[in-house]
């Protein structure tokens, strides 16, 4: 991977990751859903800041994603555009206070050591 490839996968996988993040914060300000309240979400979707930030985000990350795809093989995009998981849950952990069990700590490592072999060049 070339470092503007490389560029273009951190862009794609912080802007992945900043949706999260935003989304996450913006459903916490709508609360649960439920069938009495579902019309009411829908429509505070598109009026919720943090919302439209997360979307935008997710947007703008798909985009650098595909330019990405012009110059990487699936073969290797794909399986390391997974590594959004691993700093997902790191922005969990820190942000919104949610717990790391053991087993999504495994998890995670299986994660970094899949993308590492499949990234890997001789």
């Amino acid at each position: 991977m070339t470092l503007s490839e490389f560029g273009l996968f951190l862009i794609s996988i912080v802007m992945s990751v900043a949706g999260q993040f935003f989304l996450k914060s913006g459903a916490t300000k709508l609360g649960q859903v439920n069938a009495s309240n579902l019309v009411s979400h829908v429509l505070g979707i598109v009026t919720t800041p943090e919302l439209v930030v997360g979307l935008t985000c997710y947007a703008l990350g798909a985009i650098t994603y595909i330019l990405l795809l012009t110059r990487v093989d699936l073969s290797v995009a794909g399986p390391a555009a997974s590594l959004v998981y691993v700093f997902s849950v790191i922005v969990g952990y820190f942000v919104f206070k949610e717990a790391i069990p053991i087993n999504r700590y495994v998890g995670l490592s299986l994660i970094i050591c899949g993308v590492i072999l499949v990234i890997w060049k001789k």
